[in-house]
């Protein structure tokens, strides 16, 4: 991974959104936003924000939180560590 984020961010790649529900074929324009993921990178934290989480933590995160980017054909989500709402265990 070439991309280290700064500060209190973090960097996460969403869950897959669900291709089918109950047999029938969800096309992309109907699928809702994944509000979970994988944390990829994080940031050293701020002096006034220490870094709780890590790289391999399952997090639950807003619908609007983050920015969209994309690295090497995969999606990403930046944010900052307070966009995370809760670690799924």
């Amino acid at each position: 991974m070439n991309i280290q984020p700064l500060g209190d961010r973090v960097l996460v790649e969403p869950a897959a959104a669900e291709e089918k529900v109950g047999g029938i074929i969800i096309p992309d324009t109907a699928k809702e936003k994944p509000l979970h993921g994988k944390i990829v990178a994080v940031g050293n934290g701020t002096k006034d924000e220490e870094m709780i989480l890590k790289a391999g933590d399952e997090v639950l995160y807003g619908k609007y939180s983050g920015t969209e980017l994309e690295l090497e054909g995969v999606k990403y989500l930046m944010m900052r560590q307070s966009d995370v709402l809760a670690i799924i265990k």
